[in-house]
């Protein structure tokens, strides 16, 4: 009876074939990349405002108009109070505008890997 051959190579090298625990102990070695520093909540916070700082604008405004829209409703300044709904929907309509803006430009971007298109 023939013996049975080990594959070359199953699972890469001798010293790589140890029974790996998902997901911190695979060596870099089987990568062809490496992991990228994870950022927190405030560094991702900063580098989407500077993205595209009209969405926090519109955000705000949107957010004190009805608000303030509000407060004169139940104060019975029912005109005002209507104005600021004009107001409201005005602002939505700027955030969404501001959104649709950053995803066209962010579209045509480019990451520092990918390299022009």
């Amino acid at each position: 009876m023939a013996a049975i051959k080990e594959p070359a190579v199953p699972n890469g090298p001798k010293e790589m074939r140890k029974s790996f625990q998902y997901p911190g102990d695979i060596p870099l070695e089987l990568y062809d990349w490496v992991p990228a520093q994870q950022e927190g909540f405030r560094e991702k916070l900063i580098k989407k405002l500077k993205q595209n700082p009209f969405v926090p604008i519109g955000c705000l405004a949107t957010a004190g108009a009805l608000t303030y829209g509000l407060v004169m409703f139940k104060r019975g300044n029912t005109a005002r109070s209507q104005t600021m709904m004009r107001a409201r929907v005005a602002a939505q309509g700027f955030t969404i505008a501001a959104i649709l803006v950053g995803v066209v430009m962010g579209a045509g971007r480019t990451t520092p890997t990918e390299g022009p298109k």
